[in-house]
């Protein structure tokens, strides 16, 4: 995941974890933190989308960051890593309200405009994320590998993979009913 849009998937992830857990959060009366649907989505921010973000920061920051800019701070890096983990919980904490108030339409617009931007960017940025490479290299016109035959593309499958897998688990978890 680029850290240019993690941080808008991961807040549109987390509304659309309310929606999901809509009938466990309208049982509790308790704050939204109580809940076990809460715990399950900060699971979820540390274990799963900050390590699938982070792994793209450190291993191929120059992609991450759609060749935009040549050096970047780890400080920064781990700054904005921690806060597209933050955005997963910010978005569920944003649409468990509006799903506790019914409010339907405007919890699917917490899920559809940040995800709707994502996608309005995405045929600017086909070009960066096609290929694997440096910043020089990128700026440069030599030395990009397509991103199918590179160490990149591997990753990319497979944290692919795990988030799917993740995202299976979540939307079962927290739609099984609460225990008593």
């Amino acid at each position: 995941m680029p850290i240019v849009f993690a941080h808008l998937v991961g807040f549109s992830l987390g509304a659309a974890f309310a929606w999901v857990a809509a009938a466990e959060l309208g049982r509790s009366e308790g704050p939204v933190v109580s809940t076990p649907a809460f715990r399950i989505v900060v699971a979820f921010a540390g274990f799963l989308w900050l390590p699938a973000v982070g792994y793209f920061i450190v291993f191929h920051g120059d992609w991450s960051y759609l060749y935009l800019a040549e050096r970047h701070p780890s400080a920064l890096d781990l700054t904005l890593v921690v806060l597209s983990a933050t955005c997963v919980v910010s978005g569920f904490l944003v649409g468990a309200g509006l799903t506790r108030k019914r409010r339907t339409a405007q919890a699917l617009a917490v899920v559809g405009i940040p995800a709707g931007l994502v996608l309005a960017a995405l045929p600017f940025s086909l070009r960066r994320l096609a290929v694997s490479a440096t910043y020089a290299e990128f700026r440069g016109g030599f030395g990009t590998e397509p991103i199918a035959s590179s160490v990149l593309g591997k990753g990319l499958l497979l944290v692919g993979l795990v988030l799917a897998v993740g995202l299976g688990w979540m939307v079962w978890a927290l739609r099984a009913p609460a225990e008593p």
